[in-house]
């Protein structure tokens, strides 16, 4: 009679655990577990693509609209390798440095990318500066090529910053697009730390901030002054992007400097400047054309951050960055 009777209730708990695991799919729920007895477990749920998006992004592998956000683990290294072998390709890297960024910063970044950016492919490394002689000797490893352009100082840093955009366009329109397939532009205040390598390659790429990948697009600093040719209104958004690194094919990255020096400019025309300069162009630029791949933050990584569980391979960090030293002598 109990066997029976026990028989019994675990059909209905059974039948009902059946019609909750359909309603969950159909509703779309996802990582859901129970809390029963004192053993816990986590139930996330998602009734729409932007609930799931304002939840936590932590290892979040691709976008809404079907870009791949690159992390370890993520790609294979020997078919990457091989295909590139049959199909090769000149990537370009731009760093800008003037002033104390030159002896501060460039040496560093130039060493530590000659050891780990795009390792046994062809390289041009594009080094912008003011001060030619104050340029540090780099030994280049096989491959790599490295070509000075003398850039004028400015007057403020924020100036040097937003400026960065149209000179890159113009060099990109005047030789690169003819020496390199793809191009990134790297700040100087980086230092790599592991292979940076063929996954990074796509049509327009762009770098997850550090502090905000985790963050919804209504939390982001993006530009909120609706006169600011940045403007990008509460409520829309993907996610905030790190100017220190993006990149792409010429023709993309030539689309990119271009729209965004235009942008700055007319700002500039109007006295306007976005809360984070040439950053709040790239955002609003990306919020309108979306990237076709994402870099995780291990592509660009703030060590003074703790570290996350997806945070498992770091290829660039950030320098040591002492801005009150280093602006006051630009």
């Amino acid at each position: 009679c109990i066997y029976t009777f026990m028989s019994y209730i675990y059909s209905i708990l059974y039948a009902v655990y059946i019609l909750y695991y359909h309603f969950l799919i159909h509703m779309e729920l996802y990582m859901y577990n129970f809390k029963l007895y004192g053993i816990c477990l986590t139930l996330k749920f998602c009734l729409s693509y932007k609930y799931r998006m304002d939840s936590t992004r932590m290892g979040l592998r691709a976008t809404n609209w079907s870009a791949p956000i690159v992390w370890t683990g993520t790609y294979n290294e020997l078919v990457l390798a091989n295909y590139y072998e049959k199909h090769p390709v000149a990537v370009g890297l731009i760093v800008f440095a003037v002033g104390s960024y030159i002896w501060y910063y460039l040496g560093r970044f130039l060493e530590s990318a000659n050891m780990f950016f795009m390792v046994n492919q062809k390289v041009i490394i594009y080094v912008m500066l003011d001060d030619f002689s104050s340029m540090p000797w780099i030994d280049l490893s096989r491959h790599r090529t490295l070509k000075i352009f003398r850039v004028k100082q400015e007057r403020r840093w924020q100036d040097i910053s937003m400026m960065r955009m149209k000179i890159i366009s113009e060099h990109i329109t005047d030789h690169i697009q003819y020496e390199v397939d793809y191009i990134f532009c790297m700040d100087v205040d980086q230092i790599f730390k592991a292979k940076y390598g063929l996954e990074t390659l796509g049509d327009s790429v762009a770098q997850l901030h550090t502090y905000w990948y985790k963050e919804s697009p209504n939390k982001v600093p993006y530009e909120r002054n609706e006169a600011s040719e940045a403007y990008i209104a509460v409520g829309e958004g993907d996610f905030y992007y790190h100017a220190a690194v993006f990149g792409g094919t010429t023709t993309q990255v030539l689309k990119i400097t271009q729209d965004c020096a235009r942008a700055i400019m007319k700002d500039k025309k109007n006295n306007i400047e976005a809360v984070w300069h040439d950053e709040s162009h790239l955002n609003k630029y990306f919020f309108l054309h979306r990237p076709t791949k994402l870099l995780s933050p291990e592509y660009c990584w703030d060590l003074g951050q703790n570290k996350t569980p997806d945070i498992k391979s770091v290829k660039l960090i950030w320098n040591y960055k002492n801005y009150n030293l280093l602006r006051r002598h630009l």
